[in-house]
């Protein structure tokens, strides 16, 4: 059941994406150039999405358990440190650089298009890259202590 409503979540999530341009890297370049032609089209659509997001953590606030019977795992930390803000940053300058976050590049991916392709590309060696890194990084906290 959890698969089902995991995959049902996903494409509602994929065809919003697409519904609302979120998939259309002009779109997105056109909403960050506020110098330019800006398009405020999106800022409707991340509203809308804050009130939806924040519906449902109101709603979890008080719950022990999900819907589908697991426990909550909410993030408990609200520390902003330098790897916070390094990470919100390098995904900031790469949203506005290619057009794609996450979520509409994978989304986009079914167009054909080689934009997505690369994008995906980059973002999973990125993944791999830091998590090298972090491995190294452990390995070497822990021969030090």
């Amino acid at each position: 059941m959890q698969a089902f409503v995991a995959l049902v979540a996903g494409l509602l999530f994929g065809i919003g994406l697409i519904l609302s341009g979120m998939a259309n890297p002009a779109k997105v370049i056109g909403f960050l150039d506020l110098a330019g032609r800006w398009d405020p089209s999106l800022a409707f659509v991340m509203g809308g999405a804050i009130l939806v997001g924040a519906a449902g953590f109101w709603f979890t606030r008080t719950r022990a358990r999900a819907l589908l019977g697991e426990p909550m795992r909410l993030p408990t930390d609200r520390t902003v440190d330098r790897r916070l803000v390094i990470g919100s940053l390098t995904f900031g300058i790469g949203w506005g650089l290619a057009g794609f976050c996450p979520g509409p590049a994978l989304t986009s991916l079914l167009s054909g298009s080689i934009k997505p392709t690369l994008f995906v590309v980059a973002m999973v060696a990125g993944m791999a890259i830091f998590e090298l890194l972090q491995m190294r990084s452990r390995r070497a906290h822990k021969l030090a202590n």
